[in-house]
């Protein structure tokens, strides 16, 4: 049961966060909220499964709660392996990518870090920042990469943690999986 509690957890905690950042004003983008919404709603869901099954001793419940949550980890793992192995290049690039791609994010993240501009801020160009108004911004990208590093570390570490509790959780429910029923008849064959 433990493990389905820190199944329970990790949806919560998404939910609470995506609240959290749309509560705050640190991020407007609804796609973004709502993936991250519907993901913890998933993960919430299929910790219900494998709490119903335990409890009612469902092998079928149990088998898929197993199935799905071995998925879970696998795609857990690899993108917590995927945020610790990223260098400094390699994020410079992949905020740069995003930084180009998205108009919403964009802007927000000039609000918020009163920064303009990726590598270098243009003052004839338009700015959500603060700073904008005098015209004495800084460029974003240093700001992110200090904070994106920190980020990607300590998502990728609690990601790893999180993983290795549901490969606990499948090998649990695969040995749970296959016991009687202790409420059932003794001499039934299940």
């Amino acid at each position: 049961l433990c493990v389905f509690s820190s199944l329970q957890l990790v949806s919560l905690l998404l939910i609470g966060i995506a609240a959290w950042g749309i509560g705050f004003g640190l991020i407007s983008s609804f796609r973004v909220v709502g993936v991250v919404i519907a993901v913890g709603v998933f993960l919430f869901f299929i910790a219900l499964v494998g709490l119903i099954g335990a409890v009612k001793h469902h092998q079928v419940l149990l088998f898929f709660y197993m199935i799905i949550l071995l998925l879970v980890f696998i795609v857990q793992f690899s993108v917590s392996c995927a945020c610790l192995a990223l260098n400094k290049q390699q994020q410079s690039e992949l905020l740069e990518v995003g930084w180009n791609n998205t108009n919403s994010a964009r802007t927000d993240i000039e609000r918020n870090l009163n920064c303009c501009g990726f590598r270098v801020f243009y003052p004839n160009e338009t700015c959500a920042s603060d700073c904008f108004r005098t015209r004495q911004c800084k460029p974003c990208a240093p700001i992110i990469e200090e904070y994106s590093e920190m980020v990607l570390r300590f998502v990728g570490g609690i990601g790893l943690f999180f993983s290795f509790t549901e490969i606990l959780g499948v090998w649990l429910t695969y040995r749970y999986r296959n016991q009687k029923d202790p409420r059932a008849n003794p001499s039934a064959f299940l």
